[in-house]
């Protein structure tokens, strides 16, 4: 499964811009940012798992969530 950052967004209930700042700055312990190497922008790596347990959930219930 794989979790976009408007995905973890909608499901926190936060801004898209709240969750890439969060990742970048190592606030976030569900995932990670990745500078592109000549470049400005960032990749982004949300672990599910990590996710789940930081939203208080189940993979399942995440899932359905997404879903949604």
């Amino acid at each position: 499964m794989k979790i976009t950052i408007k995905e973890a967004a909608r499901v926190l209930e936060r801004s898209e811009q709240f969750v890439r700042i969060g990742l970048q700055r190592n606030l976030l312990p569900f995932g990670f940012a990745m500078k592109r190497t000549g470049a400005r922008k960032f990749d982004y790596f949300i672990n599910p798992s990590q996710f789940a347990a930081y939203c208080g959930v189940t993979l399942a219930d995440l899932e359905g969530r997404l879903k949604t």
